[in-house]
């Protein structure tokens, strides 16, 4: 199916040429000694996965993330994002570390905060942005000019879509993208471009009949194979969501603060994950085990002091505050915790007052 805004010109039919050969084993070894564990190369169809996008926008499946739908279907069409796009370079970045605390753990005891792994070093957009931008320069001074644009969540790119085009993983029931040699503890990046690239053969699914990661889902958001619903995803609610969080789901939440690695951690393909190579993916100011009394008791700026140069900062103060006082709410009950919440039973934050005030009611 050729999709308008996608069309196969003859470039794109044609083989490559063996300069495009030799110039894509180059773009993979150029990958990996920028600090990429694995690159690779792909057309621009995505009919299938936007059939797949537009069924669960219908739905309302992405809650309040308007941004999913007002591009229409520049997310599904590079050629409609950055006309002449013929292909797309996927690059995959390990980032678990293997320094943190272990959050299986962590998990295990209310009286701390659980941090999704993927935030708790340095913000991996900025630097693998200037990665892929310092390969793009490496091809354009091994071929000369080229047409291309780099991409790390900054635009609409289906970029789960992409990779699974490039061989780099397939797309799993939790919706990550999983490696058969290195699970899914990775992130992603792409290089639109115009260059005639040789194409890699797409990932083949090797989920099988494991459902692990739907069964262990705290707030069953998996509601189906290779379906979420973000309005019920932890990580939806603690990062996405702006506003209140329904009182269904903080329970559930336990003293998770910041995103949710549960349906990653139960994956089977995960015992082959490495810890990532990357040091400023290490973490930080002792977020990988932070005592969530000392958390709730940082003003604003001690809140931007500590998460300065991360990826939680884009949740704000007030949401911050919001998520640790759900956590509270869910840790036993001692003086110290309904003390540390009624010192913020005044803030002047309408949404902080209303969790802070549900969280001492779990105390009564």
């Amino acid at each position: 199916m050729n999709l308008p805004g996608n069309p196969k010109n003859s470039e794109e039919t044609q083989a490559p040429s063996p300069d495009m050969d030799e110039l894509a084993n180059h773009i993979r070894q150029w990958g990996q000694e920028l600090g990429f564990q694995q690159v690779g190369f792909s057309d621009t169809d995505l009919a299938d996965h936007e059939v797949h996008l537009n069924n669960w926008l219908d739905k309302g499946l992405h809650g309040e993330m308007s941004y999913m739908q007002r591009h229409g279907t520049r997310r599904s069409r590079p050629q409609e994002l950055e006309p002449g796009t013929l292909r797309v370079i996927s690059a995959r970045m390990d980032y678990l570390p293997g320094t943190a605390e272990d959050i299986e753990i962590i998990m295990n005891e209310p009286s701390k905060g659980v941090v999704s792994r993927y935030a708790l070093g340095r913000d991996y957009h900025k630097l693998m942005r200037k990665r892929l931008q310092k390969l793009a320069h490496q091809i354009e001074a091994h071929s000369g000019p080229f047409g291309y644009r780099v991409f790390v969540d900054s635009a609409p790119v289906l970029e789960k879509a992409l990779a699974e085009k490039a061989g780099l993983g397939w797309i799993g029931k939790h919706s990550n993208l999983i490696n058969k040699k290195a699970g899914s503890w990775f992130f992603l990046g792409e290089i639109y471009t115009d260059l005639p690239l040789p194409v890699d053969k797409p990932a083949e699914e090797h989920c099988g009949e494991c459902t692990k990661c739907i069964d262990i889902c705290p707030t069953q958001a998996i509601i189906a194979p290779y379906t979420v619903d973000a309005r019920r995803c932890i990580s939806y609610l603690t990062i996405e969501l702006r506003g209140s969080i329904p009182e269904e789901f903080r329970p559930m939440m336990g003293n998770r603060i910041y995103g949710c690695d549960d349906c990653q951690l139960v994956c089977p393909w995960n015992r082959f994950a490495q810890p990532g190579k990357e040091p400023d993916f290490a973490p930080r100011h002792g977020l990988d085990a932070p005592q969530l009394i000392e958390l709730f008791a940082w003003d604003e700026a001690e809140f931007l002091r500590r998460t300065e140069g991360s990826a939680m900062r884009r949740i704000g103060f007030d949401c911050w505050l919001r998520n640790i006082a759900i956590a509270l709410g869910n840790a036993p009950t001692s003086a110290a915790v309904i003390n540390v919440l009624q010192s913020r039973s005044n803030f002047d934050s309408e949404l902080v007052q209303e969790h802070v005030e549900w969280a001492l009611k779990q105390h009564r």
